[in-house]
């Protein structure tokens, strides 16, 4: 990684657990500032940040709902304390009850997931747009949005919602990256496939991605770390000439 990167500040919302937690503390052995956004977890944010300040690297817990945009501005303040904002990985996502067919839906349901995945996610770029991007004086930086598998395969019987929502983030991504590519700011996503996060328990089958394994070519759940590689990989110079790209990382599904 180049030394322009170094010790600039990486905002990772739902930094918590799962992929985030992997993610920050990546973040911070390569040198990064990590800004831990949680939506409720405290405890686990907490644990986070003792992880990475045990290994002399520097982190804080703020608590962040992406689904309120007032949650999102301290965020960024918070994190315009903390030093130069380099990197933004948009990582805080939920699941609604798995295997709810759509003529099951609540509008309530389906407003929350949007609210929180798409629209807390385009706020969150935009704050960090208006900090890295040339045009406002930045130095630049790179945004990562986490969107899922899903998104191509529908997720038909199991939260056709969830995965709308992800395809409005691909979408997103392709955009947004055009936008700024010429302001310093490179733009990619990731599709992660059944990782072994909690994820699954909030939407109501904890043993999902490891029920599921068998359905993947390489027939294995990945890991939290395994995704963290790629969102660091791409935060850092050796991926300098990706944008309004999104990679699938999920065994070959």
């Amino acid at each position: 990684m180049g030394a322009d990167v170094t010790d600039r500040v990486v905002v990772i919302t739902g930094g918590s657990r799962g992929i985030g937690r992997a993610a920050a503390i990546a973040a911070a052995a390569r040198g990064f500032r990590v800004v831990v956004g949680y939506a409720s977890n405290e405890t686990a944010a907490n644990e986070v940040v003792a992880n990475i300040e045990s290994k002399n690297g520097k982190a804080i817990a703020v608590k962040c709902d992406v689904g309120k945009e007032g949650d999102i501005l301290g965020l960024f303040e918070a994190a315009d304390k903390f030093g130069t904002l380099g990197a933004l990985v948009n990582n805080a996502g939920i699941v609604g009850k798995s295997g709810v067919r759509v003529d099951e839906m609540s509008a309530a349901r389906i407003q929350e997931m949007m609210a929180v995945n798409v629209t807390g996610s385009i706020l969150c770029a935009r704050e960090a747009v208006k900090r890295m991007s040339t045009k406002h004086g930045g130095k630049g930086g790179v945004i990562v949005n986490i969107s899922s598998v899903a998104a191509k395969l529908g997720a038909p019987n199991t939260y056709v919602d969830y995965a709308a929502s992800k395809g409005a983030i691909d979408s997103f991504t392709v955009g947004l990256g055009h936008e700024v590519a010429g302001e310093g700011i490179r733009v990619a996503g990731i599709r992660p496939g059944l990782i072994d996060t909690e994820i699954h328990a909030a939407g109501g089958e904890p043993d999902r991605a490891h029920r599921l394994a068998h359905m993947v070519p390489m027939k294995r759940v990945g890991q939290a770390e395994e995704i963290a590689n790629v969102i660091v990989w791409l935060m850092s110079d050796e991926a300098s000439y990706i944008t309004s790209t999104t990679l699938d990382v999920s065994g070959g599904r």
